[in-house]
């Protein structure tokens, strides 16, 4: 590589050391943090593909001959980016994970597009067709998808965005990751499609974009503060529809009694989640802000009401078997919740329905 003066050396620099912490965060967030689910899954996808997009713009820019396959991966990142964005903000926003994999519909048409026109149309043959001209079809139809995936996440945030600037009401802790991670993603849109110095200047602003969210972890580190980028706290001022909530409720009840989920001394809210269909952090909404109980406290509510139904229909178990039955991990929580929950201890429920 010939000798780079000091602007381009500098420039050069903090481009390939934004690529490097955005691949290093996107690791963070797929693999190290504490509460990994779908939502952090699709902030590290967000994050590598802008990484891989960063990194292709180096290469070219300071390589010219960096390879054609290289340089289409580059371009299918970049295609990619507007829906991970998407994907992200959507799940953060509605605390919903997406069903399935029905999120593939927004990715695999992507790859499987940038996959023939790697074949058909080499970059090195036709990079006229990616430019954001008239005559640059490839480009334009970048232009467009990307600012349309864009739109989508504002319309998602728009009203936590109003959020920030009303004084009677409060934005989540996810609602401004949520706000945040739009922004800086649309200042690198803007970047990309308003620049001549697109390589240089995408990559300075993905290092800020990434180097931004380093310094925030590690603030929340030092002071404590857990870090959640999807829904996990009560939302006193979100509160899930009525008829939404009666509709969970009822499947919620509904799974219950059929699967009696309760028995296992060992089930976890995501594991309830999962046979919902739902997020674990929805769930806990639900059991919270509209059934007023704790994931515990619901799951106790019915070993308790399987224990007393034991207790009046089966004389030869004792209170201990019982309660291992109804799913309690030992006598002492079966007498000590019972209590708790009926006001009387096991026995004497017995004596009293005898």
């Amino acid at each position: 590589m010939p000798f780079m003066d000091l602007s381009k050396q500098l420039l050069f620099f903090f481009s390939a050391l934004g690529a490097f912490n955005g691949l290093f965060l996107s690791a963070y967030f797929a693999f190290f943090i504490k509460n990994k689910n779908q939502t952090t899954h699709f902030l590290a996808a967000l994050l590598f593909v802008i990484s891989v997009r960063v990194t292709k713009s180096v290469f070219l820019m300071f390589y010219p001959q960096t390879s054609s396959t290289f340089i289409q991966i580059g371009l299918t990142a970049c295609f990619l980016i507007g829906p991970f964005l998407y994907l992200y903000t959507r799940n953060a926003i509605t605390g919903k994970d997406i069903k399935g994999f029905q999120w593939l519909i927004h990715v695999i048409p992507v790859v499987l597009v940038m996959i023939f026109l790697g074949i058909k149309y080499p970059y090195r043959e036709y990079s006229h067709l990616w430019q954001r001209r008239y005559n640059g079809i490839f480009g334009i139809i970048l232009f467009v998808q990307w600012s349309a995936y864009v739109l989508a996440a504002y319309v998602l945030v728009w009203n936590s965005i109003k959020k920030l600037f009303s004084k009677k009401m409060k934005t989540t802790n996810t609602e401004f990751w949520a706000v945040t991670i739009v922004f800086c993603v649309s200042i690198i849109w803007l970047a990309y499609n308003t620049t001549q110095y697109t390589s240089y200047i995408v990559g300075a602003f993905s290092f800020s974009f990434t180097f931004y969210i380093t310094l925030t972890i590690w603030f929340f580190k030092v002071k404590k503060i857990p870090v959640e980028f999807s829904t996990t706290q009560k939302y006193a001022d979100k509160k899930i529809e009525i008829n939404e909530a009666e509709k969970l409720t009822k499947q919620l009840n509904a799974l219950m009694s059929t699967e009696t989920l309760h028995k296992n001394p060992n089930i976890k809210l995501k594991h309830l989640a999962e046979k919902l269909e739902i997020s674990p952090h929805y769930l806990s909404q639900l059991l919270n802000d509209n059934l007023g109980k704790s994931f515990s406290e619901y799951i106790n509510s019915w070993r308790v009401e399987t224990a007393k139904e034991l207790i009046k229909n089966n004389d030869q178990f004792t209170l201990e078997a019982i309660g291992l039955e109804a799913g309690f991990s030992s006598k002492s929580s079966f007498y000590s919740i019972f209590k708790k929950v009926t006001g009387t201890t096991p026995a004497t429920y017995k004596k009293q329905v005898s």
